[in-house]
């Protein structure tokens, strides 16, 4: 379909533009002070987006790491065939999804842990009276009572960290819309690719209402701090290395032979 076409490479158009990749990754930093700033000062008035019962919180953000890995897995599937064949080739980058997979996991736990171990079980939101008998959150909501502990926005990690890894793994569609493609595959690929960049539309700004409406702002700050050391260690560090899966490849393998 021709509007997708336009629509992709509008997008591809978008991504190409180095200031937009390397300054992405910092703005949800700036993004986090700001909210916080904003959120003590009780400058933004309430919306439908300060309820966490908002639709979008509820089916997309709470399943946000499902929804990345159900859009992204058959990206990767459709496209590794237009560079390369090579089932090794196909391997490296699933092997980025497990390698992804395994950091939201680690730090989504390790936050549980650290509320866990840092809280106390109270029988209202007054703080008033202690329920010392809880020495779980678990135990204590289910209750009925509430749980306050040092709760590091996982919000704020993982949304930030799924928006650069989808746009670190979705790299090479500028390459991919310049080969031939048969129609249905290609047709699928672009609206793999579409939904994508709108998954990552939606992070951000899920991302700005949890900052501007949510946590504590070192809650926030550091959710924000993990989730973009979980992108730079990776593709600005380890993925640079010959032991690693590597960086999604930006150019197909015969415009870099005739480059060479």
């Amino acid at each position: 379909m021709a509007s997708v076409d336009v629509i992709v490479n509008n997008l591809v158009t978008l991504w190409r533009i180095p200031a937009v990749r390397q300054n992405f990754p910092w703005a949800f930093l700036a993004v986090s002070a700001v909210g916080s700033i904003l959120k003590e000062l009780e400058l933004v008035p309430e919306t439908y987006f300060s309820s966490s019962k908002n639709a979008l919180n509820v089916y997309f953000v709470k399943v946000s790491w499902g929804w990345t890995l159900l859009l992204l897995t058959p990206f990767l599937l459709l496209s590794h065939s237009t560079f390369s064949r090579s089932v090794s080739f196909l391997g490296r980058r699933l092997l980025s999804l497990v390698v992804a997979t395994a950091i939201w996991y680690t730090c989504t736990e390790t936050f549980f842990y650290i509320e866990d171990v840092t809280g106390m079980c109270y029988e209202g939101k007054t703080l008033n009276t202690i329920k010392n008998e809880f020495t779980s959150k678990a135990t204590c909501r289910r209750a009925g009572f509430h749980w306050y502990g040092y709760d590091i926005s996982g919000h704020s990690f993982i949304l930030a960290y799924s928006a650069l890894f989808i746009m670190e793994e979705t790299a090479p569609m500028g390459s991919l819309k310049t080969t031939g493609q048969s129609a249905m595959p290609r047709l699928v690929l672009n609206l793999l690719y579409v939904a994508l960049n709108l998954i990552i539309f939606i992070w951000v700004w899920m991302f700005v209402c949890t900052s501007v409406y949510f946590h504590d702002p070192t809650h926030k700050l550091l959710g924000t701090i993990c989730g973009l050391l979980g992108w730079y260690l990776t593709y600005q560090v380890w993925y640079l290395k010959p032991l690693s899966p590597g960086l999604p490849p930006q150019r197909h393998p015969k415009e870099q032979k005739q480059n060479a």
